[in-house]
């Protein structure tokens, strides 16, 4: 019978990002409950606390909370770090619709994602819309390269 060591990671990650989600809505709220303040703040976080929760719900029908820590390394987990940081850094560069469009690619490729209709597909049809909204709603100018700001 092997041992596992039990990796509280992911759940302290999900806490935390409850936690901040939750502090930022109620920091929102404190500072302007008015319509206009909460029209992205609100829906947003009442979605990321809803992934959290079907998340943590279904790690725990799977009995996988604590997943062992040899279920993903950390050699898997660090080139994902490393896009997400080349994604933010190119964001000015090549504007959030490329940045975003080549990121999901990119991503979907490294999680080992091999039909490339599909990656295409979603990547530009996702990352494009994402864009879009974003450049309607808020009310700054975004750097954007294929789509007019």
């Amino acid at each position: 019978m092997s041992e596992y060591k039990r990796d509280y990671g992911d759940f302290i990650v999900l806490m935390g990002l409850a936690g901040f989600t939750l502090w930022y809505l109620l920091d929102a709220i404190r500072v302007s409950a008015t319509p206009q303040n909460l029209l992205l703040i609100l829906p947003l976080a009442i979605i990321v606390l809803a992934i959290i929760a079907l998340e943590l719900a279904l790690r725990l029908k799977h009995g996988s909370l604590f997943r062992s820590s040899a279920d993903e390394p950390l050699r898997k987990t660090l080139p994902v770090v490393g896009l997400f940081a080349a994604y933010v850094l190119s964001l000015e560069t090549l504007g959030f619709d490329v940045a975003t469009v080549l990121f999901l690619s990119l991503f979907l490729i490294l999680k080992g994602e091999r039909n490339w209709l599909l990656v295409g597909c979603y990547s530009v049809a996702f990352g494009l819309g994402v864009a879009f909204f974003f450049s309607q709603m808020l009310p700054y100018p975004m750097t954007l390269l294929l789509l007019p700001s």
